[in-house]
């Protein structure tokens, strides 16, 4: 098995400075505010370099770069085979007439250095095309096996200095990889890099497993399996790949979730046919009950500071959202529209909501304030759930079922204005999936 955390990324992160260096208070933004937004125009030549090596290195991390910019749905990269001209060395100034006349309005230009056999520098410059100055530029040094780590890493750099928001390129996606017949699922814990590279399975598929969930640090994987009679929630070790039950209780635990400083899991145990919640202090594994309605109470999900929760309960009659407290106090009901209400995933911002929305025989993926106003549909279809949040709150990945005896499930994802959605690149069926915090 794959070493998933890999060792520390030695990365310099500088800004690059010359003599015409002008500072990053350029007019060039993308607005993400809006629903119907046109992706901007973005120039992205092959990264350089002094010898094939490096500059196949370069053409590689060029073409990742597009391709993550390209699918966030902001912007949009020109073909290469338009330009004009290239920029074989950053440290000259682009002649901005050449990119203003493919209508680029953003230019990346970069180069990769040999430092040593067993190290190498990238470095890059992002352009405002068409007021001429330099919006940042920077410099990683690390070894040729990261260069994906890199490419994410400048792809990031280039979303955050264009859009003012932090990107989401360089982190992983855990989901459940599933084979065979629609009613002989074999579901396996599987993950792989955001853009669908360095797929791997993590377990063997003899028992099915479920919803996993990322550790704040990206370390660990919380997830539901069968492994004995009784489902329970196990805990991956992504650096060792251990497993161990949390906690050996009576009844069946599911739908685990971390707390924001990763110290504490609250899970839902079953008991003679009533389910509440539960934390775990995963330190001394004592275990706090939050919840004692007689009605089914499943599903929590942590606020970002830890001091609130989000879970679906039915004591009101039908499956709807509530708040509470991290101790259990101060329940609050905030979901009154029409159908039925579940999986609810609280925003990293803290300022969303997500859930699923059942009504007329269709599931939906929507959001709202945490005090239950604002309410929006993204997704509509025969069956959307299992919604998870982008480290960056701007996208949602979610599972999909086609309708009939051979539709497929798989993992999709859609931004907050519902018009950039996708299909996420897994391959064959897939559901449930876990989207981790950006790499270290």
């Amino acid at each position: 098995m794959q070493n998933w955390v890999l060792s520390t990324l030695t990365v310099m992160m500088l800004f690059v400075t010359t003599g015409f260096l002008t500072p990053a208070h350029a007019r060039l933004q993308v607005d993400i505010t809006q629903g119907n937004i046109e992706p901007m125009p973005i120039a992205i030549p092959d990264f350089s370099g002094a010898d094939r090596q490096i500059a196949d290195l370069g053409r590689n991390i060029s073409d990742v770069v597009r391709n993550d910019l390209e699918r966030s749905g902001l912007f949009k990269p020109l073909d290469p085979a338009a330009f004009i001209a290239g920029q074989s060395d950053i440290n000259y100034q682009p002649v901005f007439s050449d990119w203003r006349v493919i209508k680029a309005e953003a230019l990346v230009v970069g180069q990769i250095v040999r430092e040593t056999e067993t190290n190498f520098r990238v470095e890059f410059r992002l352009w405002d095309v068409f007021a001429g100055q330099q919006m940042t530029g920077l410099r990683f040094s690390t070894t040729p096996d990261n260069w994906r780590r890199i490419a994410h890493k400048v792809s990031d750099a280039i979303y955050e200095q264009l859009t003012g928001e932090q990107g989401y390129f360089d982190s992983r996606i855990a989901y459940i990889d599933e084979t065979g017949p629609k009613l002989d699922r074999r579901k396996r814990l599987a993950i792989m890099d955001q853009d669908g590279a360095n797929k791997e399975t993590l377990s063997t598929g003899s028992n099915m497993v479920l919803t996993p969930r990322f550790s704040p640090n990206g370390k660990k994987i919380a997830y539901m399996s069968y492994e004995s009679l009784i489902p329970h929630v196990y805990l991956f070790d992504l650096e060792g790949g251990q497993r161990e039950l949390l906690g050996d209780f009576p009844g069946m635990t599911f739908a685990p979730s971390f707390s924001p400083r990763g110290d504490k899991i609250v899970m839902t145990l079953s008991r003679r046919g009533n389910s509440d919640i539960y934390l775990m202090d995963l330190a001394s594994r004592s275990t706090q009950r939050l919840t004692s309605d007689p009605a089914i109470d499943v599903s929590a999900s942590f606020n970002p500071t830890g001091q609130k929760l989000v879970f679906t309960s039915d004591r009101g009659g039908s499956p709807q959202l509530y708040t509470m407290n991290a101790d259990g106090r101060s329940v609050k009901r905030i979901s009154f529209g029409k159908g039925r209400y579940s999986e609810a995933a609280w925003s990293p911002r803290g300022d969303l909501i997500a859930f699923v929305k059942s009504y007329k025989g269709e599931f939906s993926i929507g959001v709202m304030k945490p005090d239950g106003s604002g309410e929006r549909i993204l997704t509509t279809s025969y069956l959307d759930e299992s919604p998870v949040w982008s480290p960056n709150g701007r996208v949602i990945l979610f599972s999909r079922e086609i309708r009939g005896s051979g539709g497929k499930n798989q993992v999709w994802s859609v931004d907050l204005t519902g018009r950039n959605l996708r299909k996420a690149p897994t391959r064959g069926s897939a559901s449930d999936p876990a989207w981790s915090p950006l790499l270290p």
